[in-house]
């Protein structure tokens, strides 16, 4: 047992559409990135059902608050593709195992209601996905392709909830345009863990997908911050409840930081007013 969770480590951090969403989930929530501040996340996940095992990673994603209530984002990813080759599903799932770049996804998170202590935060996070990936090898989809999302998030102390309903749009031969969405509950426990559960689920893909039918799963996981709150370890688990068998799960690392000088001015303002030796 210990070799073989050693085994499914290595492949989330050494790894064909993938899907990415809120790390480590698959719902996504509404907030933005702070204003001239960022993230940066290095990852793999697995996504998996009985047609095709497909892997990203390793990945990277970097997010910027490029704006006020505007973040830019963008996932660079290494990808892999794994058919079955299983009777039960050809002429899906056959062919052989690939590596490669995948397809680079690129986007804007926009926040047009902001949360207060009754109303909830709303947002949008349009995507394209870049045809980088090789469609002859089943590592992209070989034309753009979008999401378009509306999330909703509202918090009560340490418990958080977001969670709404998005449209992929795929014009490729053998896709299908799909609903997708899901709700996601989580608690801060501590000041080391937040520890989440989330009910996702997506419509049927097409036929060169390995989601042919639609699939309800619920997934497991959260954050365990590191010594320095901007470094976290994120991991996620998950499987089906409804639908066609499927299989997810996520493992990274991610940082956040900014040096606007919003915030130089505000820890000296914070100084100040603390009567710091230095600062009057």
């Amino acid at each position: 047992m210990r070799y073989r969770a050693a085994l499914i480590v290595l492949l989330l951090l050494a790894c064909g559409k993938p899907l990415f969403a809120g790390p480590p989930f698959q719902t996504d929530d509404p907030e933005p990135v702070d204003f001239r501040h960022y993230e940066f996340y290095t990852f793999g996940s697995i996504d998996g059902t009985g047609v095709e095992m497909d892997t990203v990673g390793p990945a990277v994603e970097f997010n910027w608050g490029i704006f006020p209530n505007t973040q830019f984002h963008v996932i660079i990813p290494a990808a892999s593709v794994m058919p079955s080759n299983n009777i039960n599903y050809l002429p899906s799932g056959a062919g052989p195992t690939a590596f490669g770049m995948g397809d680079i996804e690129i986007g804007v998170k926009y926040r047009y209601v902001s949360e207060t202590k009754y109303r909830p935060m709303i947002g949008t996070f349009t995507m394209i996905e870049v045809p980088t990936g090789n469609y002859n090898l089943g590592l992209g989809v070989g034309k753009v392709w979008w999401k378009l999302p509306v999330w909703v998030q509202k918090s009560f102390g340490p418990w958080t909830t977001y969670g709404g309903v998005g449209e992929e749009i795929v014009p490729q031969t053998g896709y299908k345009n799909f609903t997708y969405g899901g709700w996601l509950v989580q608690r801060d426990i501590g000041k080391k863990w937040t520890l989440g559960t989330e009910v996702f689920s997506h419509g049927a893909e097409g036929s060169a997908a390995p989601q042919l039918r639609a699939t309800t799963l619920v997934d497991f996981g959260g954050y365990y911050y590191f010594k320095n709150p901007g470094f976290q370890l994120l991991f996620c688990y998950g499987h089906e409840v409804a639908g066609q068998p499927e299989t997810y799960a996520y493992l990274g690392l991610y940082w956040t930081w900014g040096n606007s000088k919003e915030d130089k001015k505000s820890a000296l303002n914070r100084a100040r007013l603390a009567g710091l030796p230095g600062m009057m």
